[in-house]
């Protein structure tokens, strides 16, 4: 069985996902301020504007004490790469979930949730893929996420975009199928 056919780990019952709420903007910074450097956070109208742009593929992982992890994403074209700060441009002719940040609080590492706000996100672009046409999912590999990545069945892609070189050294576009 491959990495990503297997299923996520199981969330504590005291945890859920669900849809990302413009309420939970300050909750996404503090999370994203835990989880990044100061030159890879984005600022706070960026963040409403995607979240404006794109509520139905962005998620949010709760616990007792609130939003602990997040996943953005949208509909793209593979191997387009949206800038660091840069809105989201959702593409008419989308072939591509691109999952563009995923951040789970320190509070909350070990419980398995970013895999599974990823596998909650893949399973919701496989029901778009009938409706909308996406085929693949994609991102930008940040922080020596690769292995990470690589286990959830992404690859590492070449891509002449221009939006992978906003990214620190190190950053590595990727993709897989997402079906």
């Amino acid at each position: 069985m491959r990495a990503f056919d297997r299923p996520a780990m199981p969330i504590p019952t005291s945890m859920r996902i669900r849809p990302l709420l413009p309420a939970d903007l300050d909750a996404v910074l503090r999370v994203q301020a835990a989880c990044y450097p100061p030159a890879m956070q984005e600022a706070a109208a960026v963040v409403k504007a995607r979240l404006d742009a794109a509520a139905a593929t962005c998620l949010a992982a709760c616990d007792a004490g609130g939003v602990c992890g997040y996943l953005f994403a949208y509909p793209s074209r593979l191997g387009r790469v949206t800038a660091l700060g840069a809105p989201f441009e959702i593409a008419p002719d989308a072939d591509t979930l691109y999952l563009h940040d995923l951040a789970v609080d320190p509070r909350a590492h070990g419980r398995g949730l970013a895999r599974a706000l990823v596998a909650h996100l893949l399973g919701r672009g496989r029901r778009l893929d009938s409706s909308r046409g996406l085929t693949h999912a994609a991102l930008v590999s940040v922080q020596d996420s690769t292995r990470f990545w690589s286990g959830l069945g992404f690859k590492e892609r070449s891509t002449g975009d221009a939006g992978l070189l906003t990214y620190p050294a190190g950053a590595v576009h990727m993709a897989r199928p997402l079906t």
